[in-house]
């Protein structure tokens, strides 16, 4: 791969994403299967419904019969069985008759119709009433009025499920629905995560002088997490190349599709990832014109895909938005790889610095408008609070230096406004 070095956002993902590609199938129980990307069709044996089915509590006729059926001038027919849902029948429903249904119990023979119970002289069910040896019938029906056909649905043999469509739990209970226990799936990227710097102490160890607790790993790795796949854990790297180059192995040993690292990939003396990668794999790039995010390196070690993100926690996160969460969507097997976006009216004066940036904004709907936003304060990479208060990243695009109040730019929607998950 040619170094290429300050790359436009939009040039450097392309490169990353070139580099990817959807990984191999595995064959899983359903329920491990949500949100996971199908990677062949699903047919189904059975149709649904299978058979004939009453779709309320009622009674199953023949509906030539109703007619004139009314409060003032009811029908009155014979009740000649009682149906319950997972029973079978063997009546016949003949003119003049009738038979009481559960729903979802199979419609007997001869009948054409279903009767709601609320149509009828019958109070409301209850477990232990008798049935009647008649009926009155105060509504009129159509033929296949309350009645649910074989194959309505889904018919047998046909295919419900494309190769490629992402499992949600509607198709989970069309799965289960169609007897099919387990589906073949894309398997879900191994993603290797390492947090590099001296500075960087465990999360439960107590603060000194100079050093900071590993926040990058657990926020990359609750990214990785949201996006279904498996994170696997390489520890704290040491400014030492050696250091750095067992934890690789490490994940090469444990199977990784891709690693992600935090920090050690800018131009400092101690900035040891990029040299690891340029003696024993490749450096596609180094830096990118976004704002936060300016160091970011992608390679090979070893012939597996590298990241090397910021070590500002703002800008890693922002970073594994823009490039890794698309990465690992492709080897996953989706399609859609990229957040929602939207257009936004701002309400206030934003400066940039004329790289492509990425600032962090509350956007809501707004009558006459469709969505504006306001930037969350400070936009210093160190700020995560900033984040924690977003639910969108407006982008300034480069060569924009000043934005004013009521311009139009496009915001990349990490949250919808107003929903939770």
């Amino acid at each position: 791969m040619t170094r290429q070095e300050d790359l436009t956002v939009e040039a450097a993902l392309k490169l990353v994403l070139d580099g990817f590609s959807v990984l191999d199938a595995e064959r899983v129980p359903i329920l491990e299967a949500l949100d996971r990307v199908l990677s062949e069709a699903v047919s189904a044996q059975d149709s649904l419904p299978p058979f004939a089915n009453s779709s309320m509590d009622g009674y199953a006729l023949r509906a030539s019969d109703l007619a004139p059926a009314s409060r003032t001038q009811p029908v009155v027919l014979r009740v000649v069985a009682d149906i319950a849902a997972g029973s079978v029948s063997r009546v016949v429903i003949e003119s003049g008759t009738a038979a009481r249904i559960m729903t979802g119990a199979p419609m007997p023979t001869g009948a054409d119709a279903v009767v709601p119970i609320e149509a009828t002289s019958e109070p409301w069910r209850d477990a232990v009433r008798m049935l009647p040896e008649e009926i009155e019938i105060y509504e009129v029906v159509k033929p296949g009025a309350y009645v649910r056909y074989p194959g309505e649905d889904v018919m047998a043999g046909s295919e419900v499920l494309p190769a490629g469509h992402v499992l949600r739990p509607q198709e989970i209970g069309v799965l289960a629905s169609l007897g099919v226990a387990k589906v073949s799936v894309v398997r879900k990227p191994r993603v290797g995560v390492l947090a590099t710097g001296d500075e960087l102490i465990a999360v439960e160890e107590e603060l000194r002088a100079g050093m900071i607790r590993n926040s990058n790993s657990y926020a990359q790795t609750a990214q990785i997490i949201r996006l279904g796949a498996e994170p696997v854990s390489l520890g704290i790297a040491r400014d030492d190349e050696s250091d750095v180059r067992a934890r690789l192995l490490a994940g090469l040993d444990a199977g990784v599709d891709l690693f992600i690292s935090s920090a050690g990939v800018s131009v400092g003396a101690y900035d040891v990832v990029k040299a690891v990668l340029e003696a024993e794999g490749n450096v596609g790039f180094w830096r990118v014109r976004m704002r936060p995010g300016k160091p970011l390196a992608y390679g090979r070690y070893k012939g597996v895909a590298y990241l090397g993100l910021p070590g500002n926690p703002v800008s890693a996160m922002v970073s594994f938005e823009r490039f890794a969460r698309p990465a690992i969507l492709k080897m996953a097997g989706h399609r859609n790889l990229e957040r929602p976006c939207i257009e936004v009216e701002m309400q206030e004066e934003v400066h940039s610095d004329g790289r492509e940036t990425y600032m962090r904004s509350v956007v809501s709907p707004a009558p006459d408008v469709g969505y504006v936003a306001s930037s969350t304060g400070s936009q210093g990479s160190h700020i995560m609070t900033s984040l924690v208060q977003a639910n969108a990243l407006v982008i300034i695009p480069e060569g924009v230096k000043t934005v004013k109040v009521g311009q139009k730019l496009k915001a990349l929607m990490i949250d919808w406004p107003g929903n939770v998950f």
